[in-house]
């Protein structure tokens, strides 16, 4: 039953495999592996695992999702499946195929299907060779404009929203604004020169073959940038977030206590005024109603439910490439990530007035 990601259709192993292979079919850098498509045989599962492990081996792999529906151009469902990273042996792929499998029909992508009014589910798995990253992390493409966000190591830490990344907007005559993130000493890069011009130029190549506005997961191992996923931009960027000339907005900071506006990354247009809400984990939930504004220390795609119901959404980490801000965008709520002390200065209950465009929160009334 598997499928080479060369020969991967959307019928059959859903967009994120089809697309993949389309890249890999053009000659982009694209980790090759195979699909178990729509409608394996789980009583196979222990076979098809084998042999996947088998034809990459030697060396781990990372399993992912490809659903149905998955990478559209309507909805992204940004984090909503499982992916795992670092799959050894046929035992490990096995469990992680279960787990991108089990994912189909959790609470946050049930949600979120819901919301589309989207029919009768179906799961793809892909299995490919694991790129051991130096750095990844998440590029937009639109026109002649780049925005990348990096971190050190795997993606999955940008994408989740764990940490805040660097920042490289990338206008259309080559300027680069760089803002670092948290994981360097706010000297140091996470990209050279280099490294963001062979982004852009394969963010290019990437346009060229699916067309204009992508959404590009991406890692570097060894001075060689592999493409991870690609797929469609379902909401636009804030207008501050889109590489220019203009000035750049002051960096993101916790705000003193003589100060009433805490900035960081806009995530999301919109502006929302309400009480805070602060959520650290599953045991808040049930606290959250709707038009409040969701605080948190990042979003788990678990938490999805909760976007759907707050009137914006604040982080401690994160930036506005991450799943977290691809949702926010796509729920058409105001979102700013990546605010140090956060959670120090807003307190349960306390109303403030949430900025998407700018990336600041104002305490208070928010007058």
């Amino acid at each position: 039953m598997l499928i080479p990601l060369r020969g991967a259709d959307p019928g059959r192993c859903g967009a994120k495999a089809a697309t993949l292979g389309r890249l890999l079919s053009a000659g982009l850098p694209v980790p090759d592996g195979v699909v178990l498509p729509f409608g394996s045989d789980p009583g196979d599962l222990a076979r098809d695992a084998h042999a996947a492990w088998s034809t990459l081996a030697p060396g781990p792999v990372a399993v992912r999702s490809s659903a149905d529906g998955e990478d559209s151009p309507e909805a992204s469902m940004a984090g909503q499946h499982a992916t795992v990273l670092g799959a050894r042996t046929p035992a490990e792929v096995a469990d992680a195929v279960r787990t991108c499998l089990a994912s189909l029909t959790s609470p946050g992508a049930t949600a979120y299907r819901k919301r589309l009014g989207a029919g009768e589910p179906r799961m793809a798995v892909i299995v490919q060779r694991l790129i051991h990253a130096d750095a990844a992390g998440v590029m937009f493409v639109t026109g002649a404009r780049t925005v990348i966000e990096a971190a050190p190591g795997l993606g999955t830490a940008v994408v989740e929203g764990h940490v805040t990344p660097d920042r490289y907007r990338v206008a259309p005559d080559g300027t680069v604004d760089h803002r670092p993130g948290d994981s360097t000493d706010g000297v140091a890069r996470v990209l050279d020169d280099g490294a963001v011009a062979g982004l852009v130029a394969l963010g290019r190549a990437v346009t060229a073959v699916l067309g204009d506005r992508q959404d590009i997961e991406w890692a570097i191992s060894g001075g060689v940038i592999w493409i991870v996923q690609a797929r469609p931009i379902t909401a636009p960027l804030p207008e501050a977030a889109t590489p220019t000339r203009a000035a750049t907005p002051a960096a993101p900071h916790a705000a003193t206590p003589a100060e009433s506006t805490l900035r960081g990354s806009p995530g999301s247009s919109g502006v929302a005024t309400g009480p805070a809400r602060i959520v650290r984990g599953p045991a808040d939930f049930g606290s959250v109603r709707p038009g409040d504004i969701l605080v948190c220390p990042y979003t788990d795609p678990a938490w999805t439910p909760l976007l759907a119901v707050a009137a914006g959404v604040v982080t401690r980490t994160g930036g506005m490439l991450s799943h977290a801000a691809i949702v926010a965008r796509e729920l058409a709520i105001p979102a700013v990530l990546g605010i140090p002390g956060a959670l120090d200065r807003i307190h349960d209950g306390d109303l403030v007035t949430i900025d998407g465009d700018a990336g600041t929160v104002a305490l208070g009334t928010g007058a």
